[in-house]
């Protein structure tokens, strides 16, 4: 993707020095644009932790890189063990993180020590060409639904799309996944208009989703999370697009928290929820979401607190909850496979469940 007419994607290696990692800092979006430099693998696991990165296929993606970064100094087996492991606890939900972690240990535990640097970064690299590529795939599979309503409507009369937190390019290596149908629509010429949930705690939608839509051009309105079941009563709303972080054997979705209650007034309203992912997202380990996965439970200053811009130009954090008052703040919820109306994958479009991913996916049967 593009920003103000410059091509980017959301980690690279310097190509000044060949080994640092960059990555854009998303606790700055959208006030400024800041590309950190990280060194070692401490620095990728704070931002991991601290949401400086995120976005299930683009942590995948940056702990990649971490392995290699930790190898630079110390390539033993031990080492790599311990990054790994490391690493793995980051972020507890998004399978992403583990799967391209077994896949640098994979790809790395079995060579002599001397060369594991040069095919970590190699490896890591890899990973991040097969996301950039399983994003535009998705975004192609996807595209067909968007064309269909656009045929239906007046000439001219847009497509609107609702989505929640945000998986846009920003979230991945590039192109994003439940936006990727969205930018392709866009560029073919099809009339797209994007309800772009604020998604509260961490206002994604509010600070990425809005962000990377606008430097995209393609139109788009910040609404307040609870106001998308009114804007489905009232035909407003053509279909429903949202990320994941994991996606079990039997189809059910974990995504960013308020996502099943978008589903749930899809379903009361007779619009399409589909749930956009790549292969790294599929656990085929796990069959029910809401038993199984585990849902991260992250700091209560997030719902106390909010940060934005004053109209002097200041970035300010404020609290907006009464002292003394607790906050929960659990960062995912799980929506049964009954409520999506079907999954966009690099591979085609398949319903929510076991037969219909094993027909995508025998070989991870």
């Amino acid at each position: 993707m593009r920003i103000d007419g410059t091509h980017y994607r959301s980690v690279w290696v310097d190509p000044g020095d060949g080994w640092s990692v960059r990555i854009f800092d998303q606790t700055r979006l959208p006030w400024s644009l800041d590309i950190l430099r990280l060194v070692d693998e401490a620095q990728v696991a704070h931002a991991i932790r601290s949401m400086q990165v995120r976005g299930a296929p683009l942590i995948g993606a940056v702990a990649a890189h971490g392995v290699a970064l930790a190898l630079r100094t110390d390539p033993s087996g031990a080492n790599l063990d311990r990054v790994v492991a490391m690493l793995g606890e980051t972020r507890p939900t998004a399978i992403n993180l583990r799967w391209a972690l077994e896949r640098m240990r994979a790809a790395l535990h079995n060579l002599p020590a001397g060369e594991r640097f040069a095919a970590a970064q190699a490896e890591a690299a890899a990973i991040c060409d097969d996301d950039v590529e399983t994003c535009r795939r998705i975004g192609e599979h996807g595209l067909p639904l968007l064309r269909e309503i656009a045929a239906r409507k007046p000439p001219g009369a847009p497509v609107n799309v609702l989505t929640h937190c945000n998986a846009g390019w920003i979230a991945t290596v590039d192109y994003g996944t439940a936006l990727s149908p969205i930018y392709q629509a866009h560029d073919e010429g099809i009339a797209v208009h994007v309800w772009v949930d604020e998604t509260r705690p961490r206002n994604q939608g509010a600070a990425l989703t809005a962000w990377e839509l606008g430097r995209h051009g393609v139109p788009h309105t910040v609404i307040a999370d609870n106001a998308g079941g009114h804007l489905m009563q009232r035909a407003q709303v053509d279909i429903c697009i949202v990320g994941t972080d994991r996606v079990t054997r039997q189809g059910d979705v974990a995504n960013k928290i308020g996502t099943y209650l978008k589903a749930l007034a899809a379903r009361d309203n007779g619009v399409p929820f589909w749930v956009a992912l790549p292969h790294s997202t599929l656990d085929m380990r796990v069959r029910d979401g809401v038993a199984e996965i585990p849902i991260e439970e992250r700091a209560a200053a997030e719902v106390t607190d909010l940060t934005g811009r004053t109209a002097d130009g200041r970035i300010e954090t404020i609290r907006v909850v009464a002292e003394g008052s607790a906050a929960a703040n659990p960062a995912f919820d799980v929506t049964p496979a009954c409520l999506v109306t079907g999954l966009i994958t690099e591979r085609g479009r398949t319903e929510a469940s076991e037969a219909g991913l094993l027909a995508l996916y025998p070989d991870k049967a």
